[in-house]
């Protein structure tokens, strides 16, 4: 074999293992995956209070180690600037529940008061979720879900 052609093979060796590298390092942790996410509004009525209950599926193939939700209204200060990661650190967390292989079912239930349902900007309300692996990977999604406070 000439020098050549052994350096080519060599640096061709090189880059196919680099590139197979980098895809392993991305392929192996991936950030957590929301699915299947809704939310539910009920108003309080009669004297009972009303609630807003949001449901998401997460996958991280490291497990799930939180889910923290913040239900915000599209007529806020946060539609100029939405929540950020940092911020989502001190939101409520949903309870969640094994639904799978590297899956769980996040259910986040708030109870609405007639004070708290009279005080609250009319129309599109978002829910924003930060979505925490057991590996530290994180996803945020400012606006998983979208509901109407009427």
């Amino acid at each position: 074999m000439s020098r050549r052609t052994a350096l080519s093979v060599v640096a061709g060796v090189v880059v196919l293992a680099g590139a197979g590298a980098f895809a392993l390092a991305y392929a192996a942790d991936p950030a957590p995956a929301l699915t299947h996410g809704t939310a539910r509004y009920a108003a309080p009525d009669g004297g009972r209070d009303g609630s807003l209950t949001f449901s998401t599926e997460v996958t991280a193939s490291s497990g799930v180690k939180s889910l923290k939700v913040l239900a915000w209204p599209e007529k806020s200060s946060l539609a100029a600037k939405q929540p950020t990661a940092e911020e989502m650190t001190r939101a409520e967390p949903a309870r969640c529940e094994p639904a799978g292989a590297h899956t769980v079912r996040c259910v986040y239930t708030a109870a609405v008061t007639a004070g708290d349902a009279a005080a609250s900007p009319r129309g599109t309300w978002h829910v924003a979720v930060l979505a925490t692996a057991e590996d530290g990977t994180a996803t945020l999604d400012t606006k998983a879900v979208d509901f109407t406070v009427g």
